[in-house]
């Protein structure tokens, strides 16, 4: 076989000391100086600073998970103890945080943790990462996607506008038992959130700078919102609300401790976006510095706001009565300011929408990266000859996306996106310790606290090997759940995760092998 090209390894290059030791050699991986020469040909805009990057990693999280799920797991889970899942999930997500500023400031590059695994692990990781971070984002947005459904139906009833049914629920349902979650088929539809989904599509095809400034004006709005809703709410509070704080045990992950690890694997949700930042490194004017600034920063703002609003909502209503499609309506409907309960509505839609654009836009970016390295079609890095934007894959995104909203309920998807979330947090986590051993001497600007240890000469610092144990424990009862719904006869997520594993699997053995740029630069 011929030798590889500089910068690239193949299965017969050499392997360093490291690679001997601490990883599994026979990866096919790109070293760090290529993929940065390749982020430097791009030919996206580089128009992003650090206020918007903020923005867009609290635009691309606070959505959902605060206006949807915090409800939902806090009535079947954790009772009044979903603030301290908050914290538990913060926690998981702030060592990955952290791992994602020291990584974006080392290798300033678009891909998110595909591009990281890409040198880290070899070439079939970064697909199995590529294809986990679908589930991280472009699955996520059929789950906002169905929040949005949920408050704008809401809404148009406020305005004396009715939606059928028929037209707002989607195709799968699911209900809460004793022996878990069961799924049935009913003869309807979410045209409305397919329909939203469409909608940003549009903004996202137009480019990134125009709609980031728009996706600032939304943040601000939508926080200001969740603020005015905090300060009200105080005064409506009813601290017995919040007694027991621990709900005692009921089985099966229902309350007590086992039900605050389950709700924070569900809230984990509420978290994703945070990192869509990472993928913006093509379009950041400072990478290096900006990056880390509005992961970390946007990360830190969010939590707090969670936290808040959590405290506020279960004060408000009983938490039993939490498990609807709109919770915050639900207590401002208690607090019984009518102008009010119209203002969180409006926050909510108009909110959510922001995080729609930036889930997509983060999706759509680790696209155009795996198209560029040949493992999908070429469709997907396609720039518009106008707006420079990888417009042929955002429409093929967003045309997915919607049919995954108008068919699966947010459930079922909640819960596959918290697993691909979970393990590509941990592959990014298992990245930096890759990066400080095979490259000691690497310009890093920001570094994880807390140092690290050696263990056989092999360093593993703190931080990230506490986020890789964080993610272990947010996918550990989703998985459980799985299995326990498997065997209690209702298949769906199983069925749904085989499936998507196993399209995966096709994609990469039946193009991207065929395909891939780099495994054709080391046999030509």
């Amino acid at each position: 076989m011929p030798s590889p090209q500089p910068g690239l390894r193949s299965d017969s290059a050499p392997a360093s000391p490291t690679d001997k030791s601490f990883f599994a050699r026979g990866a096919l991986r790109k070293s760090v100086e290529t993929i940065e020469k390749e982020n430097e040909s791009h030919g996206l805009r580089r128009s992003l600073g650090p206020v918007q990057l903020t923005m867009l990693g609290v635009g691309s999280t606070i959505g959902a998970g605060i206006y949807v799920m915090t409800g939902t797991a806090a009535a079947n889970y954790a009772g009044p103890a979903i603030l301290l899942s908050f914290v538990i999930a913060g926690l998981a997500c702030l060592f990955t945080a952290l791992s994602y500023g020291e990584l974006a400031s080392a290798m300033p590059v678009s891909g998110s943790a595909y591009s990281y695994a890409y040198v880290s692990l070899g070439e079939r990781a970064a697909w199995w990462v590529g294809w986990l971070l679908l589930l991280e984002y472009g699955i996520s947005c059929a789950g906002v996607a169905s929040g949005f459904s949920g408050y704008a139906v809401s809404l148009l009833s406020d305005l004396g506008v009715h939606v059928p049914a028929a037209l707002h629920t989607t195709l799968i349902q699911t209900t809460m038992t004793p022996a878990g979650m069961h799924a049935v088929v009913g003869p309807h539809i979410d045209v409305v959130g397919a329909g939203v989904v469409l909608f940003v599509t549009v903004f996202l095809v137009m480019g990134v700078e125009e709609s980031v400034r728009i996706n600032t004006a939304i943040v601000i709005l939508k926080v200001g919102v969740l603020l005015i809703f905090m300060v009200v709410g105080l005064r409506a509070i009813h601290p017995a609300y919040w007694t027991p704080f621990i709900p005692p045990s009921e089985g099966s992950f229902h309350y007590g401790i086992p039900g605050i690890f389950r709700a924070a694997s569900i809230i984990f949700f509420a978290y994703v976006g945070f990192e869509a930042v990472s993928t913006a490194s093509s379009e950041a004017r400072n990478p290096r510095r900006d990056i880390p600034i509005g992961v970390i920063g946007s990360l830190l703002i969010c939590t707090v706001v969670y936290i808040c609003v959590a405290a506020v909502l279960i004060g408000v209503v009983p938490w039993r009565t939490l498990d609807v499609a709109d919770p915050l309506a639900l207590a401002v409907d208690a607090i019984g300011w009518p102008w009010l309960a119209l203002l969180v509505k409006v926050g909510a839609v108009i909110g959510l929408c922001s995080v729609l654009f930036g889930l997509l836009y983060g999706q759509s970016r680790i696209f155009f990266t795996i198209a560029r390295d040949g493992l999908l079609p070429p469709a997907f890095c396609i720039l518009h000859p106008r707006f420079r934007t990888p417009w042929k894959g955002a429409i093929i995104l967003g045309a997915t996306v919607a049919l995954a909203t108008a068919f699966l309920p947010i459930d079922i998807i909640s819960d596959l996106v918290s697993i691909g979330t979970a393990s590509a947090f941990g592959v990014v986590c298992l990245t930096v310790i890759w990066d400080r051993n095979a490259r000691p001497d690497a310009i890093r600007p920001f570094r994880v606290p807390l140092g690290g240890v050696r263990i056989r000469g092999v360093w593993i610092g703190i931080a990230p090997a506490l986020g890789i144990a964080f993610c272990l424990i947010m996918v550990g009862p989703l998985f459980i759940d799985v299995v326990r719904d498997l065997l209690a006869g209702n298949p769906t997520p199983a069925i749904l995760l085989a499936c998507y594993f196993a399209l995966g699997a096709g994609i990469y053995r039946y193009y991207g092998l065929k395909h891939s740029h780099l495994r054709a630069s080391t046999t030509s």
